[in-house]
């Protein structure tokens, strides 16, 4: 009779950290103020008060917000300003920037808060697959909240690792 197969893994102490179930749900919204712009590049401050003013906000609630402009403008800080005065009240986070630092700003503040005590002296595997948008900067971030704490650490899945530190 063959000897009986064994799962590793499963017998081991290995566990997973997967960022993509720290992702912060809600709806993201890239708000270019472009079309606010005379041509698209220049910002007269009376009409973009204007449009701010008798923009819908409520769209945005409940969204997380990423401010930019899409042309070779040079925007005023007190325009984005404005822009937040109007959006705080009903998004749950606004920034300025791309979608990409939207996500950045998101998984630092969650990755601030995560608690890595239930990793302490035990080998960590960091998923890397994700179909959420997680920045690659939020990997850096939970490496280094890590390491002072896991026996060690790789990246990958269970079958296919890579080592990325080892204490």
């Amino acid at each position: 009779m063959a000897d009986e197969i064994v799962n590793r893994v499963a017998n081991s102490k290995l566990v997973t950290v997967d960022l993509e179930d720290l992702y912060p749900e809600g709806p993201r919204i890239l708000f270019d103020i472009k079309d606010w712009l005379l041509e698209g590049l220049v910002l007269r401050e009376k009409e973009f008060r204007k449009s701010a003013k008798e923009h819908d906000w409520s769209r945005y609630e409940g969204a997380y917000v990423a401010l930019t402009c899409s042309t070779d403008a040079i925007i005023p800080g007190w325009a984005y300003m404005l822009l937040s005065t109007y959006l705080a009240p009903v998004a749950k986070k606004v920034v300025t920037g791309d979608l990409e630092m939207l996500e950045t700003v998101l998984y630092t503040e969650v990755l601030q808060e995560f608690d890595v005590s239930e990793y302490q002296d035990l080998p960590v595997i960091v998923k890397g697959c994700s179909r959420k948008p997680v920045p690659k900067n939020a990997y850096l971030q939970l490496i280094n909240k890590l390491q002072p704490v896991a026996k060690s650490i790789m990246y990958g899945e269970a079958c296919s690792s890579v080592p990325l530190y080892k204490r």
